[in-house]
Formats: structure tokens, C-alpha cells, sequence
């Protein structure tokens, strides 16, 4: 039975490393929204959108968000 409980704390240790990287990467994009957008109504909507939807919410300011400032040419 030692193969079947080492399994599962494997699992249990894979699954709290995933789970407090998604919170960390979520506290990330929430802060980043609240002190990187210019307009306060544009900092309440992604705030919303990243509280409410937890990770799915963070993923989406990043790749919206964060992909928008890497296409965006150096003006000078």
C-alpha cells in the first residue's frame, strides 16, 4: 500500500504548488491592473473582471492587456 500513499501526497503536493502559483499570478495581474491602468474607469472594470473571475479573470488582462503593450511600436 506505500506506492498507493506516496501517490497521492505527490498529487496533494503538485496540486498546492499549481494552486498558490495561480494566486500568486491572480495578486500579480490584480495589482498590475490597479496601478498600471491610466483611466479609473478602465482600473474598476479590469479590477472587477480579475476579482471576480480569479485566475480565468488575470489570464485575460494578461494576454489582453500585457499582448497589447508588447504589439505596440516604440514611439518616439
Amino acid at each position: 500500500m506505500e506506492p498507493i500513499f506516496s501517490g497521492a501526497a505527490a498529487m496533494m503536493i503538485l496540486f498546492c504548488v499549481v494552486a498558490l502559483a495561480a494566486t500568486v499570478f491572480w495578486l500579480w495581474m490584480l495589482v498590475d491592473a490597479l496601478t498600471n491602468e491610466p483611466d479609473t474607469n478602465q482600473k474598476i472594470l479590469w479590477f472587477l473582471v480579475i476579482f471576480f473571475l480569479h485566475f480565468i479573470g488575470a489570464l485575460i488582462y494578461f494576454v489582453v492587456r500585457k499582448g497589447e503593450n508588447r504589439r505596440s511600436p516604440n514611439v518616439r
